[in-house]
């Protein structure tokens, strides 16, 4: 059992506003250990959707945190750190082929174990299991990460439909923890949301420690 606990990935909204949306990209990654961010954008054309990443990603950058979107060329485009690709066919080949090995390259919506492990063998730096569109339900989630986490070294990142999802999904294994809605949408606000997830990881690194001595 490792005794490192995962690292959050967090996944935004679409965003049609850079500039609205920019105190609360501020207010999470102020929070707690971020490893990386997907910007997600909804803007009227590709143009707009460059202009948003350009405004967005070097907040996170900054940091020292990997800002990611969904689309190879805008990744190239608005120097982001790399992609998220739905899925393991053509598009994640092509992403694979613009961007590595200088870009991060991640998978997801990958429904089956054959998917994901065609997304390993093509040398991504990632795979996803769930996601804010994804109808997988979090059993379905935890079965995955841990399956996944015995067999393979390629990093997994596990989404977690709420908060109370986070515990699961660390036992089962994943390497990072997704984040959308359940702090985005947190009645509390995004930095409780946040803060509780940060007290769960803490509370799981202990529980392992002791168990390992």
């Amino acid at each position: 059992m490792s005794t490192e606990p995962p690292r959050l990935y967090l996944i935004t909204p679409p965003i049609r506003d850079a500039a609205a949306f920019a105190p609360s990209l501020e207010a999470a990654l102020g929070v707690c250990e971020i490893a990386c961010v997907l910007l997600r954008t909804e803007g009227i054309d590709p143009s707009e959707n460059k202009k948003i990443i350009a405004a967005l990603g070097p907040i996170a950058q900054a940091r020292g945190i990997a800002a990611l979107v969904g689309d190879p060329q805008l990744a190239i485009r608005a120097n982001a750190d790399g992609c998220h690709v739905e899925g393991a066919g053509d598009a994640l080949e092509a992403a694979l082929a613009a961007l590595k090995p200088d870009r991060i390259v991640g998978a997801g919506a990958l429904p089956t174990r054959d998917a994901a492990m065609t997304a390993g063998e093509y040398g991504v730096d990632y795979v996803m299991f769930g996601g804010p569109d994804a109808p997988e339900p979090h059993e379905d989630i935890v079965e995955r990460v841990a399956w996944w986490s015995e067999i393979f070294n390629v990093p997994c990142v596990a989404y977690a439909h709420s908060l109370t999802d986070v515990g699961d999904l660390a036992a089962a294994g994943a390497d990072f923890i997704a984040l959308g809605q359940a702090v985005f949408e947190d009645p509390r606000g995004l930095a409780p949301a946040l803060a509780e997830v940060a007290a769960c990881l803490a509370a799981y690194l202990a529980e392992t420690r002791e168990k390992t001595h």
